[in-house]
């Protein structure tokens, strides 16, 4: 049974989610961004250290509250750890934000213009902990490079597939299925995906709903009938590449959708910073993802 506060909060808030959840590969890079060398470690285990200070630091920052910052997409190692001596989920939660984790497993290789998750055969033990953690949702991730409708077709099926098991566990699933925005067919694929969507989404027994995490399209308002559909919680948007200024402008010309934003939000942090300057800089980053999540602006015909 998912808690139904949580629930509320999520589907009506005014705010967005932050995207806490850059895994092993990605690691490295997200601790470059911060300022932080790849000498500054010698094992796995230190780099997610440094991992996890870094986003503990964001976690109890002032500005990282329930009042613009809906939810939180964590990683499984942060999700198992220790945040201001709690539980990071728990240290969430005292802060007003919804704690999800992202459940995937990484992509397999290319094949019909898509990636596919890879197996994941131990997602009910790890939902069971989740779910005991006082986590509300999952996340899973796979990338359509491609406009072939055969492959977008078994990416959103898989998706969904993952999203009734998640659902079964208690969850609820964030269904994520991103399309590159450097994808030469990236207008094509977009329309391809919202198709493919509807479908599954009108599969769906009547009164379970699911959320839609996706690329902000090439054709503003193109997901629309997705934000209306009664068996979507809510959609919302990765930056995808952007920087943080266009990847807000381009959220802003879509009705309905809020940011779940990991690199726009947290790619002027510095590990060098002050508390003072860190907090000022990550306070300006939610005012302005804040913004385009709630005040949307006209688009013309």
């Amino acid at each position: 049974m998912l808690d139904q506060d949580m629930k509320q909060k999520i589907a009506t808030g005014q705010g967005f989610i932050a995207a806490l959840d850059q895994s092993g590969g990605s690691t490295p890079k997200a601790l470059k961004g911060y300022g932080v060398e790849e000498c500054a470690w010698s094992s796995e285990e230190e780099m997610y250290g440094l991992i996890h200070a870094m986003r503990s630091r964001v976690i109890t920052a002032p500005p990282f509250t329930g009042d613009k910052v809906l939810g939180a997409i964590l990683f499984e190692r942060t999700m198992d750890g220790v945040v201001d001596g709690k539980p990071t989920p728990t240290a969430l939660i005292e802060r007003g934000v919804v704690p999800f984790i992202k459940i995937d497993k990484g992509l397999e290789d290319e094949a019909n213009g898509v990636q596919l998750m890879k197996p994941n055969p131990g997602l009910d033990a790890l939902l069971a902990r989740a779910k005991g953690l006082g986590v509300f949702g999952t996340k899973e991730r796979s990338v359509i490079n491609l406009a072939n409708r055969e492959g977008i077709a078994a990416v959103v099926a898989q998706q969904f597939e993952v999203g009734k098991q998640v659902l079964a566990g208690g969850l609820m699933p964030i269904i994520e299925p991103e399309v590159n925005i450097k994808s030469p067919e990236r207008a094509e694929a977009d329309q391809i995906l919202l198709e493919e969507i509807l479908k599954n989404l009108d599969a769906l027994d009547d009164g379970v709903q699911v959320m839609l995490k996706l690329s902000l399209p090439a054709k503003a308002g193109l997901f629309d009938p997705l934000v209306d559909h009664p068996a979507v919680l809510r959609v919302v948007a990765l930056s995808g590449g952007f920087a943080r200024p266009e990847a807000c402008a381009e959220l802003a010309k879509n009705r309905g959708i809020i940011a779940s934003f990991s690199r726009a939000l947290l790619n002027d942090l510095r590990h060098q910073m002050t508390d003072a300057e860190f907090n000022a800089s990550l306070g300006e980053a939610i005012d302005e993802i804040h913004g385009a999540s709630v005040a949307k602006q006209p688009v013309a015909a």
